[in-house]
């Protein structure tokens, strides 16, 4: 394939594909001070299946309700899946927000 034909295959909207790429590579900071259980699932139920380190920060890729949890960022029901498989209590991750800022899971 020529270089011409991918320029013309492409949008040509260089500003929205940067924009779309750094929404989809947007990192939350974990609480100072906390290491935090990443489980299994999106409740306090679901096995631990590793542990972030202090100073971590993830990428949430959608967020689901779920155990009901205190953390310094309030008392929330929401959980963030960080990877497949993965999930962190919303309670723990600084958003700014008490809601929902990604997609919900499906």
């Amino acid at each position: 394939m020529s270089v011409d034909r991918v320029e013309a295959v492409g949008s040509g909207d260089e500003s929205e594909v940067a924009t779309l790429a750094a929404t989809a590579l947007r990192t939350y900071p974990v609480a100072p001070g906390y290491r935090v259980n990443v489980r299994s699932g999106p409740g306090t139920g679901y096995s631990i299946v590793r542990v972030l380190p202090e100073g971590a920060r993830v990428t949430i890729f959608c967020q689901t309700p779920g155990t009901t949890v205190s953390g310094p960022y309030g008392t929330s029901n929401i959980w963030d899946n960080i990877a497949d498989g993965e999930y962190i209590s919303d309670a723990y991750v600084q958003t700014g927000s008490d809601g929902y800022v990604r997609p919900r899971c499906g």
